[in-house]
């Protein structure tokens, strides 16, 4: 009763310090918007594939060594890492922005619209900011200018990451959280929590949303390999043909999650996103390959779907003459914020934006590394509204039509100062 007791008094004074934002801060913040903007545009018209965001880390480094604060590169190949100490001594608190783009090419007519180009797994593709990464980067580069003017408003350490890789290193490669996380990014000084945000082209601006446990799914990638006898389109009774396999695999995966996934517990999804297979039309191939991805939110679910998925492949295959073997790589786990945080943080939210505007979703199949940081400490990670309020039908995320409304963006410097100062400064 007693730790109820003393848990409530501190949310209730943390609510009463989050309704209460200094007015220099406040005009600071106001007044970053136009570089704020700036920023944005420029990452979006010279986006860089993860692991290769060698420009994009440059001008990020530029301007944290511009604010005077203590610096670190080539963390994790490309990151790069901020670090503000406070005028008073105290906990240290991580805020983090992911900075690559996708192998996408872009659609809009921007003026700042995308025209790079680069090769993503042998094949020639545009390169673009499909997934918001570019908004991301320069709210965490304007929080750092708004804090380092700010120092004696700080109890702590604030460490700003500015993480690569986020959508996955080339095959090959490490990269993304945890590599990071291994090179030591959460130490010296030791990280105490972490926040994150993601912009959302599906929610209104001046809208946020959160979800207090589990907010995103766990994210396999998967790679079929089917091996089947090559022979002459003309008979395919002499051969086995892969192609014709690889449909049933397919097909019979999908029964996996209408027939057998309890999804009354939690969603779960399964996508074969390509198929490799054969050179010529009158030849059957002997190999053909299918790549995807399983999205799961409860573990004893993905563990389930992962056997029946090597069960199924293995035993479709044999049934038609050939063979199949499921080669797995875990890219994300759970996104879980840590429910005494999300409770603790959710005051600093609605002083920003309004109780009204601060809402609770449902957890999404979408996956983010951000994951990884969590396992290690507390985190939270919340969703920032990037549409244009009364559109009805906003572009998804990692298409070339993609596009967010930047006046959501200075809610996201408003939201990310707020949580950081207000856990730092709580007794």
């Amino acid at each position: 009763m007693k730790k109820i007791v003393f848990t409530l008094l501190s949310l209730l004074l943390t609510g009463i310090a989050s309704a209460q934002m200094d007015q220099q801060l406040l005009n600071d913040i106001e007044n970053i918007e136009s570089k704020l903007i700036e920023w944005r545009r420029y990452f979006h018209q010279y986006p860089e594939l993860s692991n290769q965001e060698f420009g994009t880390a440059k001008k990020i480094e530029e301007h944290l060594r511009s604010l005077g604060l203590e610096v670190q590169t080539g963390i994790a190949i490309t990151g790069v890492v901020g670090i503000l100490k406070g005028e008073k001594p105290g906990k240290v608190v991580a805020l983090r922005a992911d900075i690559d783009a996708l192998p996408v090419t872009e659609r809009n007519n921007l003026p700042f619209k995308s025209e790079v180009k680069s090769t993503f797994l042998d094949t020639n593709t545009g390169v673009m900011h499909a997934c918001g990464h570019d908004t991301h980067i320069a709210i965490l580069m304007a929080v750092a200018e708004i804090l380092s003017k700010h120092k004696d408003k700080i109890n702590g350490t604030v460490k700003f990451i500015f993480q690569p890789a986020e959508e996955g290193p080339p095959p090959g490669e490490e990269g993304g959280a945890k590599l990071m996380i291994k090179e030591g990014v959460l130490k010296n000084p030791d990280v105490d929590a972490i926040f994150g945000l993601h912009i959302n082209s599906g929610t209104p601006v001046g809208t946020i949303k959160y979800k207090s446990g589990g907010i995103m799914a766990a994210v396999e990638r998967f790679v079929v390999n089917v091996k089947g006898k090559q022979t002459h389109g003309s008979a395919p009774w002499t051969g086995v043909d892969p192609i014709l396999i690889s449909a049933k695999i397919i097909d019979g995966f999908q029964t996996i999650i209408s027939r057998e996934a309890p999804l009354v517990d939690e969603a779960a999804v399964i996508t074969v996103g390509k198929i490799s297979s054969g050179v010529r039309f009158n030849i059957i191939p002997e190999t053909a390959e299918l790549i995807g991805t399983v999205r799961t939110l409860d573990p004893d679910m993905r563990t389930m779907i992962m056997k029946r998925m090597n069960e199924m492949a293995r035993d479709i295959a044999k049934a038609y003459g050939g063979e199949a073997t499921i080669e797995w790589q875990n890219n994300t786990v759970v996104t879980y914020n840590d429910p005494e945080l999300t409770e603790m943080m959710l005051p600093s939210l609605e002083a920003v934006a309004g109780t009204e505007n601060v809402k609770i979703m449902k957890a999404t199949t979408g996956g983010e590394d951000f994951s990884y940081f969590q396992e290690v400490v507390p985190g939270f990670y919340f969703f920032l509204g990037g549409m244009t309020p009364g559109n009805s039908t906003p572009y998804p995320h990692h298409t070339p039509d993609f596009i967010i409304d930047e006046s959501g963006l200075l809610l996201g410097v408003k939201a990310m100062t707020k949580v950081s100062l207000d856990y730092l400064n709580a007794n």
